[in-house]
């Protein structure tokens, strides 16, 4: 999705679509199928891939466990700020992913390699698996300000030192829509190209690159041209992203486009989709229902923060996720949604969302509830359960608040806090948690923009159920 900085109306436009008609569906897995199988020294690389990996047109987690992205996208470069806050709140609403919005300095102010590495931090600490994307890239060739691919890749180059050792939770998103309406025929050896300049730097991550037509696709180029574009990875670690707005607008066409992909063990997910569009009406069900049914990743657009005419794609209303649009209300809540559909990626152990498999099971659970609140200041209660069959004896609870609270005193735990990190340490008398048994400790503490509430707690580095 392309969309304006904030207080600009400007916004590069999709251009005229043409007409799409009727898929042909036989014709795309026949160019699709023609990709070999990797020759050994290829496969010997893949075996090796550390943290994230695609296997048989599936993304894997460094265990084995395939992983199906559920989440949403949020606009950071233009809302720094709000980051923070938005990642947390992604979190509670059930989210296992964010793609976060990145500019490599050249249409927008620069996110340099401490910002990067703080967004990691962020996804960490929020259990969230990281698609970072370039922005830049949007529209090259009929936009006038987009950078090239290559460009892209040189960013991603300059801010590496924030993105090595990170495999396990990171996949590198290339660049943005990477072509709009004109010389997309470009794009199949531009993203070769960039892929290779990457593996040549040493970047070991899940690349995923984007589709020419404004993200759309409607000329089949990344379709047609997926198989030789896999096979030019050396790592055979690359996958495509898809954006459904306008040209995706029957189930029909959502179905054709996405199994031809599966039906070639090529990885695919939608990157971005809304439930309306300037350009045509998305099938939003459609999109929903068939990633969920052929076991495929899809990241909504977007959090909050649209402008440029396309406000009704906010999901929370003013970055609030107590103000759900309709579209936030479908996205998060509805049938085929985040809440029952996601869940968290095992690297962080306790599984998140809905849905069934994958995770392990906790053997505690955690509720926080804000019982009073004032200006500057609030009072808070954790009430700890134990949901395991043997006795918890001595513990220490930690979590991480996301906007800066500091606790001002505390009774049932004694509290130490370094930045956002709180660790509270068993008074005498709720030290031991009986099976089934449930302990709570009380506190105060000071707030400043926001109050929103933990995403995460650990029980003796343990993660717990939050509820």
């Amino acid at each position: 999705m392309s969309v304006a900085p904030p207080h600009t109306t400007a916004r590069p436009r999709r251009g005229r679509l043409p007409l799409l008609g009727l898929l042909l569906p036989l014709l795309a897995l026949a160019g699709l199928l023609a990709v070999s199988l990797p020759a050994p020294a290829a496969q010997a690389r893949e075996a090796a891939a550390t943290g994230l990996r695609v296997s048989n047109g599936r993304l894997l987690e460094a265990n084995g466990n395939e992983f199906v992205m559920r989440g949403v996208n949020h606009a950071h470069t233009w809302y720094t700020g709000r980051t923070t806050a938005a990642l947390s709140d992604i979190k509670a609403l059930g989210a296992n992913t964010v793609r976060v919005v990145l500019s490599t300095g050249d249409q927008w102010t620069r996110n340099d390699t401490a910002d990067v590495a703080n967004i990691v931090a962020q996804c960490k600490q929020n259990k969230l698996i990281c698609v970072l994307e370039a922005h830049d890239t949007t529209g090259y060739g009929e936009q006038s300000a987009a950078v090239t691919l290559s460009r892209a890749a040189d960013y991603w180059i300059s801010v590496q030192s924030a993105l090595t050792g990170q495999e396990s939770y990171v996949i590198v998103n290339i660049g943005n829509e990477p072509y709009g309406n004109t010389n997309y025929a470009g794009w199949t050896a531009d993203t070769k190209a960039a892929i290779v300049k990457l593996r040549n730097a040493g970047f070991g991550h899940t690349l995923m690159v984007d589709a020419p037509n404004w993200g759309q696709d409607w000329s089949f180029t990344m379709r047609d041209n997926a198989a030789s574009v896999f096979a030019a990875d050396p790592d055979r670690n690359t996958m495509f992203s898809i954006h459904m707005y306008g040209v995706f607008n029957t189930a029909a066409k959502v179905s054709a486009y996405l199994n031809t992909f599966v039906n070639a063990g090529l990885p695919i997910l939608v990157g971005e989709f809304g439930d309306m569009h300037s350009d045509g009406d998305p099938d939003e069900d459609a999109i929903m229902a068939t990633t969920q049914s052929l076991r495929l990743g899809y990241l909504g657009w977007s959090w909050s923060g649209n402008s440029g005419g396309v406000e009704y794609l906010d999901m929370a209303t003013g970055f609030n996720p107590n103000a759900l649009s309709s579209w936030g209300q479908r996205i998060f809540k509805g049938a085929n949604g985040i809440g029952s559909t996601s869940q968290q990626a095992t690297v962080y152990g306790t599984s998140g969302g809905g849905g069934g498999g994958g995770g392990t099971t906790s053997a505690c659970s955690v509720a926080y509830t804000v019982s009073g609140q004032w200006s500057g200041g609030f009072q808070g209660e954790i009430a700890i359960r134990n949901t395991g069959t043997a006795a918890v004896n001595g513990w220490t609870l930690a979590w991480a608040f996301p906007n800066g609270q500091r606790i001002t005193n505390m009774w049932g735990a004694t509290a130490t806090q370094s930045g956002s990190s709180v660790s509270a340490a068993a008074a005498s008398y709720t030290a031991v948690i009986a099976p089934g048994a449930t302990v709570s400790v009380g506190f105060t503490a000071s707030w400043t923009s926001a109050n929103n509430r933990p995403s995460a707690f650990t029980l003796n580095s343990t993660p717990c159920t939050v509820v």
